[in-house]
């Protein structure tokens, strides 16, 4: 047998890491037109300001998804300060590396979010902290109570901390990479499939992540797990995955998945799926409803 590390066995074959790692070609992929090992901006670009308290610039992707979800969950129960504008980054398009972009989020990711309701204006970047502040801000969906707050947060940290081996890691190597590699599909399955049962062997004694009530940490994790669930990211992951063997997820998956709230906030700033079914930029809640109109007709 040959031996393991001889570079022959690599791929590409005969490669060999340098001792010293530097950028001398873009990385493959889908998004190796902006991926680049730096930070700060590439161009001046302001950022828009709408009329609301809340300014949100971000994109329809999980991560982006739990911040409109929340805020329209907070409009749902009564949350007249939660009103907000969604502006569409086009990531694809280094939106992202604009200066107003990244004076917000000088890590260059979505979703980042403005607070004009207080002088001067609070900014917040990673979609963990921002719903936590939103949470804070208006008292819902954080439990007062010490036990279950500890609960929520503790599923919070859970979906940052694991979410990047379902994206980052299984999603990429499955979709995004130039060429399939067998051992980092196999090696981010195995680890996907373990979160999956985490969860269902959690939702088994537990309507919600946080017990019977409904909390952020839902709105955190139903976006990445239940998207993948749905059919919704990864194309073949649910059938590749068998998502359908764990039945207590399924049932949370379906339960939250049915909110009137989640529905909707998961329209904005979509940038994939039918064009009907899109809401690009959100100024009021009329955005949300004529789609949501055409979708029930």
């Amino acid at each position: 047998m040959a031996d393991a590390q001889d570079p022959a066995n690599n791929l590409p074959a005969g490669y060999v890491p340098p001792r010293v790692w530097t950028w001398e070609q873009p990385s493959g992929g889908q998004f190796a037109n902006i991926n680049r090992p730096v930070s700060g901006a590439t161009h001046e670009k302001a950022l828009p300001v709408g009329a609301h308290p809340i300014q949100l610039y971000s994109l329809g992707t999980p991560n982006g998804q739990k911040v409109t979800i929340l805020l329209e969950e907070l409009l749902a129960a009564g949350h007249g300060g939660a009103e907000y504008d969604a502006w569409k980054i086009n990531i694809g398009e280094g939106d992202q590396f604009g200066s107003g972009f990244v004076e917000v989020n000088p890590n260059s990711k979505i979703p980042a979010m403005v607070d004009h309701s207080v002088d001067p204006a609070i900014r917040v970047f990673e979609s963990g902290a921002i719903l936590v502040y939103l949470a804070e801000k208006f008292g819902a969906f954080l439990p007062g109570d010490p036990a279950k707050r500890a609960a929520t947060m503790s599923w919070l940290m859970w979906q940052m901390g694991s979410a990047p081996f379902l994206g980052g890691g299984f999603g990429h190597f499955f979709v995004y990479a130039p060429y399939k590699i067998e051992y980092a599909i196999n090696r981010y399955a195995m680890e996907v499939k373990r979160q999956l049962h985490v969860l269902d062997t959690h939702l088994a004694e537990n309507r919600y992540m946080a017990g019977d009530d409904y909390t952020i940490a839902d709105i955190a994790i139903w976006p990445w797990y239940g998207g993948v669930a749905r059919g919704d990211a990864y194309a073949g992951a649910a059938e590749f995955l068998n998502t359908a063997e764990y039945a207590h997820f399924n049932r949370w998956v379906a339960e939250v998945g049915a909110r009137e709230a989640v529905q909707r906030g998961r329209l904005v700033n979509r940038g994939t799926g039918p064009e009907d079914q899109r809401v690009p930029e959100r100024h009021s809640a009329a955005d949300i409803d004529a789609v949501r109109a055409r979708m029930r007709a």
